[in-house]
């Protein structure tokens, strides 16, 4: 027996590490599905504000004398928007910033959108437009949800493969820290809005 002591500790051993590394690496896994999951619900959400946008860009083309120039910013502000693409299993810093720059860059064309239509009182009245207006901001409203909830994804996975020891083997299986969603740039700023009715 004591000669086949050893053996059994090893095998113990073994069998206890492989258990430990198998926790740390399916762990990460689930949590970086559920980060996936949640990206997945962003870019849906910012998705059906592109389709909006696009809905609304052409209830306004209506509107024969409106500023071509305020319709040409929200249409290249959204192809900009929607050509920047993360994937969402390698999520940098880098790239959340380059969508939040793209994403915000069309949030404020359409808000320059938003206030010229103030000139134009047929358009305001017109059914159409008002609808996707009202949905444009239930849209945002989702936006903001699936963002926060993404960020919530985001927390258990990194404080798993960041905690010490899991940091050291989070690394062998290829698991770094994931970036968060942050506001823009100068978003703690508030909007300054012109009404020039000349």
């Amino acid at each position: 027996m004591k000669k086949f002591l050893p053996w059994i500790v090893i095998g113990l051993l073994v069998i206890i590490g492989y258990s430990y590394f198998k926790g740390i690496n399916n762990t990460a896994v689930k949590l970086n599905q559920n980060i996936e999951e949640a990206w997945g619900n962003v870019e849906t959400s910012y998705q059906r504000r592109n389709d909006l946008i696009g809905n609304l860009v052409k209830t306004v083309k209506g509107a024969a004398d409106f500023e071509k120039s305020t319709l040409e910013a929200v249409i290249n502000a959204r192809a900009k928007a929607t050509s920047v693409t993360i994937d969402p299993t390698n999520i940098t810093p880098e790239q959340l910033t380059q969508f939040n720059e793209a994403q915000g860059g069309l949030t404020g064309a359409l808000g320059k959108l938003l206030v010229s239509v103030e000139r134009y009182p047929d358009l305001k009245a017109n059914q159409n437009f008002l609808k996707l207006q009202d949905e444009l901001s239930s849209t945002e409203n989702q936006i903001l949800t699936a963002r926060t909830r993404f960020n919530e994804a985001v927390k258990p996975y990194n404080n798993h493969v960041t905690i010490f020891p899991n940091s050291i083997f989070a690394g062998w299986f290829g698991f770094k820290e994931k970036a968060y969603f942050k506001a823009v740039a100068g978003a703690e700023k508030p909007t300054e809005v012109e009404f020039d009715f000349k």
